[in-house]
């Protein structure tokens, strides 16, 4: 199978995750959702820049999923993330997210979902946790990618040991609710 020099799969990731990050601008811009819309966005509180209160990362240690619908505040967004103020259990809490570490993204009004690929989380989990600065989060993205890359280079000069490829499918690997 011939390499992906471009990375389409990464490049359609970061397109994905574009949608989120300008439909999450428009309600920071107006303040509200508009009509019956609200969000589901799970994310990797693990992941490089994301910044929780010690109480949610107790009770949330690997991912946890927020619901943005009436009552939230504070949200700002910008090329790499989002800030958000959410209630859990009547305690205000203010959350940082970068978009390189949203799972999913779910608006159970339309009936729109995104999922992304987790591959790189390893990778994460190996860098220094205290990143603060946009420009770092970026530095760390790119050697996530870098990583990914030179994997995709050494599985190449595998052998085949005669084995076919199994096509599996996707829904196998959903939650199921």
């Amino acid at each position: 199978m011939p390499q992906d020099h471009i990375r389409y799969d990464i490049l359609a990731q970061d397109a994905l995750r574009g949608v989120i990050r300008k439909v999450l601008t428009e309600v920071a811009a107006t303040g509200y959702l508009p009509g019956d819309h609200h969000f589901f966005i799970t994310f990797m509180t693990e992941a490089p820049g994301v910044r929780i209160s010690t109480a949610l990362k107790d009770r949330y240690p690997e991912q946890m999923t927020i619901v943005v619908q009436h009552q939230f505040w504070d949200l700002k967004v910008t090329e790499s993330l989002f800030e958000i103020g959410l209630s859990f259990s009547d305690k205000p809490e203010k959350l940082v997210v970068p978009f390189a570490a949203i799972r999913g993204f779910y608006d159970p009004s339309v009936n729109f979902e995104l999922e992304f690929d987790t591959v790189m989380e390893e990778a994460a989990n190996d860098m220094d946790d205290d990143i603060t600065s946009d420009e770092e989060i970026a530095q760390v993205v790119e050697e996530l990618i870098d990583k990914g890359n030179s994997r995709s280079e050494e599985d190449e000069g595998k052998e085949d040991n005669g084995k076919s490829a199994e096509v599996v499918s996707l829904d196998s690997f959903r939650k199921k609710n």
